[in-house]
C-alpha cells in the first residue's frame, strides 16, 4: 500500500475500511485509492500539500491553509480517514472531532476565541469588519453559555454541534 504503483489486495481494502470505521464501500476504497495515485505525482505513497491543492474543490476552500496542516504527508490510509469524515455514514461524533481539529489550529487540544476568531475570519474575508466579527462570535459563545475567555475542548464542541443536523458529505464516484 506504501507503493502508489502497486494495486490493493482485498486484505488492504478490508484494513483501511477497519481503519476508517466503515465509512466508504470496499468500492469507494478502491475509487479513493485511483485517485490517491493520481494525486501522488511523485509516486512515493503520500500525498503533499501542494499535491492536494490540485483538487480544484479543495484549492478554493477558504479554510484550505488551516486543512493543509491535516492533509500535508498524508499516505493512502490516512488520506482515507481524512476524507471518511466527509462520508455520510460517519457518525455526529466523527464529524466533530474533525471539526474541533480544523479549529485547533495549534494542537494543544484547546479551542481559544482567537481561533474561532480566525476561522471566522478566514470564512468571512472583508465582508465584514474585525469589530463585527468579535461582536457575533461574543454573541453565539453566550447563547451557547460560553465566555469569550472560555478555552473549548472537544466535549465543548460535541455539546455545541451535537444537536444541530450537521451535514458535512461528500460523493465519492464509484468506477
Amino acid at each position: 500500500m506504501g507503493n502508489t504503483s502497486s494495486m490493493l489486495t482485498q486484505y488492504d481494502i478490508e484494513e483501511v475500511q477497519e481503519h476508517c470505521n466503515n465509512t466508504f464501500s470496499q468500492q469507494e476504497i478502491v475509487s479513493l485509492y485511483q485517485r490517491f495515485c493520481q494525486l501522488d505525482r511523485n509516486s512515493g505513497g503520500f500525498i503533499s500539500a501542494d499535491e492536494f491543492l490540485s483538487v480544484p474543490e479543495f484549492a478554493v476552500n477558504l479554510l484550505s491553509q488551516r486543512l493543509f496542516r491535516m492533509v500535508d504527508g498524508l499516505n493512502f490510509k490516512e488520506f482515507v480517514a481524512f476524507l471518511s469524515a466527509f462520508s455520510s455514514r460517519a457518525t455526529l461524533q466523527h464529524k466533530v472531532e474533525f471539526i474541533f481539529k480544523v479549529y485547533d489550529f495549534d494542537g494543544n487540544g484547546k479551542v481559544a476565541f482567537s481561533d474561532l476568531l480566525d476561522v471566522l475570519r478566514d470564512l468571512t474575508g472583508q465582508f465584514i469588519s474585525e469589530q463585527q466579527r468579535e461582536l457575533v462570535l461574543t454573541h453565539v459563545l453566550e447563547e451557547a453559555g460560553y465566555k469569550k475567555d472560555s478555552l473549548l475542548v472537544l466535549s465543548d464542541f460535541t455539546k455545541i454541534l451535537g444537536n444541530t443536523g450537521l451535514k458535512m458529505e461528500v460523493e465519492i464516484p464509484v468506477d
